[in-house]
Formats: C-alpha cells, structure tokens, sequence
C-alpha cells in the first residue's frame, strides 16, 4: 500500500475532494469512491465523505495500491538539462513512455526515480514519482520533475494558472500552411478510439463520462524546405494530443502522426515530428525561474534539411 499526499492549492478550493483524488491520482471515479468508503481518503488525518468540498492548505493522503510503481533503475542514463534541491528537467527522448502502464521498465519515470529516491510518493500517482507532466511516448523534449512535496503543488499551480511557458516544434506539410494563426477549439475524449481525441464538441458539452475542455494553440512557420514546414507551437497548459489534434484540424497533421492522418516520413523511423523545444517560469519566493531550451533533435533536422 502506498500513500499520495498532497495539499490542496488555492486554485482548487471548493472543488469535491473525489473530483479533486480523481485528478491527482488518476484513478478512475468508481475506484476513487471505493477508497472513500474505506477511510483510505483523509483530510489531516481525518475520514472524509467523498463530496466534502476541498478547502486551500488542506493535506490529502490517499492510500492507494502501489504494484504499478516504476522499477528504479539508477544506471538508466537521463539527459538532465537544469537540477536544483527543487526540481530536474530533463530531455525525453523519442520512443520512451513517459510512465509505466504496469509497472515496466524503461521509462523515464523509473530512470527518475532511480537517480532521485526523493521523488517517491511526490506527484500526481505513484507510477509517475516527480513528474509534472508528461509527453507521449513518441514525443521528444523538455520533461520537468518536482523532487519535493511543496515544489510539486508550486509547480502544478503555475502549471494550473497558465504561468509555466511551453513551445514545440512540429513538422507539418508546407503547402498551404499559414505564416501564423491561433486554433482555438475544445477537446474532448474519443469515445470509439481511446488513441484519439475529438476537436470542436462545445466546451462543457459531454462526450461519454468526459466534457469537452477549451484549448488554445499558437503557432508560427520558423522555417519552411521543400514540402515540410518547421512549425513553432505555444501552449500553456497543453492537454492530451492538444497539439497533435489541433494540427490536423486545420489540415496539417503532424509527419509521422498516423492516429492523426499525418503524411508519411519513413526517415523519423517509429517517432512522429514534435519536440518539446523551450520552458520557461518565472518562478517564486521558494524555487528560482528557469527557461531552457531544447534544440531540434537530429532525426527532425535532418527532414527539414531533406
């Protein structure tokens, strides 16, 4: 049995502590409720029923069933591009999960945690000890990883806020592709591929059990060679494939990116072209500012160079 703690930010008081489990832990609902009913939710050490709303510095435990934790592996190597005593950013490359679906190995989760113990019990589940997001697994680029409690919940509260800056870049068929432009459509869940999500169901409308959430994407054309245009993408607060789905909405899927209809291109092997180039935050009274940047890595390069 492993216990995720976690404290209640300002930006989530009011919220149902189950809805409030269900995020932080990535449980689904039916199990979360069970866990209520068990007493292995509490609120300062206190039994908690599971629609009592959150209130701000609230300390959440949840024990929770551990056999998906990564294995440690300290001898994995690991691309660290910043550490402080608060936090590691690393370059994950392409074709590495992010995290294990079942406790395997190989994963930067485990090669985390392999070289920073610390990171155990830190995070929103026990399979991803540190990590504040995540990127797919054949997506390359800038990871960040807490390695205490507190630069968790500061960290995801920028994150939350829209503080934290995040920009990819993306390869995507030139043709047609305008200079700059902003696609603003929601995003939900794809009931019939759960490798999929939808664009353009109404924000707040239900798809199955999940609602369509806003999202918001920035880009612009920093290069352009022969049919491929190098495409830089901003986002705040990316969502699952929001990128991704968004590229293709408009016309232009990302090479490599069969779930999406992106074109062929065989050099890039099993990897589709995005990159997690550049994050950046301004930082508090507790954790420096940081801004780092990743360049493009050689199989994306060597596309555009054709």
């Amino acid at each position: 049995m492993k216990t995720v703690t976690f404290t209640v930010p300002a930006s989530d008081a009011g919220q149902r502590l189950d809805k409030l489990v269900v995020a932080k832990t990535e449980l689904g609902r039916r199990r979360v409720a069970e866990l209520f009913q068990r007493g292995q939710v509490t609120v300062g050490g206190r039994r908690v029923p599971k629609g009592e709303p959150a209130r701000a510095g609230d300390e959440v435990s949840v024990q929770v069933e551990g056999g998906d934790v990564p294995p440690r592996e300290p001898d994995a190597h690991l691309e660290v591009r910043l550490e402080t005593p608060h936090l590691v950013i690393v370059a994950k490359p392409a074709g590495q999960p992010s995290a294990p679906l079942r406790g395997e190995a190989g994963t930067l989760a485990g090669a985390l945690f392999g070289r920073y113990p610390e990171m155990a019990g830190v995070g929103h589940s026990p399979r991803e000890p540190g990590l504040l997001h995540r990127l797919d697994t054949q997506t390359s680029g800038l990871v960040v990883a807490a390695r205490t409690a507190d630069a968790f919940e500061r960290l995801h509260a920028a994150l939350t806020q829209g503080a934290i800056q995040k920009r990819y870049l993306a390869i995507v068929t030139g043709e047609g592709m305008p200079e700059s432009g902003t696609i603003d459509q929601p995003i939900a869940p794809d009931r019939k591929s759960p490798k999929r999500v939808l664009v353009g169901p109404a924000a707040g409308t239900r798809t199955g059990k999940h609602r369509a959430r806003p999202a918001v994407t920035r880009f612009r054309v920093v290069a352009r060679h022969g049919e491929w245009a190098l495409v830089e993408l901003s986002v705040s607060r990316a969502l699952r494939h929001q990128i991704r789905s968004h590229l293709a909405s408009i016309g232009h899927p990302i090479a490599g990116d069969p779930v999406y209809g992106g074109p062929e291109a065989p050099s890039l092997g099993a990897r589709h072209a995005l990159h997690a180039s550049y994050i950046a935050w301004a930082g508090d009274e507790t954790i420096a500012g940081f801004a780092i940047e990743e360049p493009l890595p050689p199989d994306m390069a060597s596309l555009m160079a054709g």
